[in-house]
């Protein structure tokens, strides 16, 4: 076990201990497609997303990543679109857990990392419930056409569904 703390401008001082190794150990229902360096590298969240706190995480995540830290910019995204809402929306809507001010992708780098908490159910029911957008996307788009539906394959990269398999 290793415990990690963070000091970034959200966090200053938050402490959370590693209790699995990295990348193994998930839990049996969440099995995501890609690892948060895949992510990083393929172009999520219009590349601001996780600037502000490299240091938390592995180089190597940033080594290839495509990242924006002055503005999100969709053309940095695999699919070229803003599937994103603001963070004042997740904040809106009770999707931000305390501990995880980013939201659900920082939930995720972390689990990865081998942090297990209280919403790790929570955050793995709404990463099953995006397994809706796969079904519209294998019933409107022919297999390897990465221009349909666009906004939802990116979203899907968002929560680690890689829609370029289907």
């Amino acid at each position: 076990m290793k415990t990690i703390v963070v000091h970034d401008k959200m966090q200053n001082g938050y402490t959370y201990t590693l209790n699995e190794a990295v990348g193994k150990n998930f839990h049996p229902d969440f099995k995501p497609d890609l690892t948060p360096q895949e992510m990083l590298e393929l172009g999520v969240f219009g590349g601001k997303y996780m600037t502000d706190c490299k240091e938390e995480f592995p180089k190597a995540w940033f080594t290839n990543a495509k990242l924006c830290p002055e503005k999100h910019d969709a053309k940095i995204n695999f699919f070229g679109v803003n599937a994103s809402q603001p963070l004042s929306v997740w904040k809106k809507n009770g999707w931000i857990w305390k501990d995880d001010p980013r939201g659900w992708f920082q939930w995720y780098c972390r689990y990865y990392m081998g942090r297990r908490c209280e919403d790790d159910e929570r955050q793995i029911k709404r990463w099953k419930n995006m397994v809706r957008h796969i079904a519209q996307i294998k019933n409107k788009c022919r297999v390897g056409d990465f221009s349909c539906n666009t906004r939802q394959r990116q979203a899907l990269l968002h929560w680690a569904y890689d829609s370029r398999k289907f």
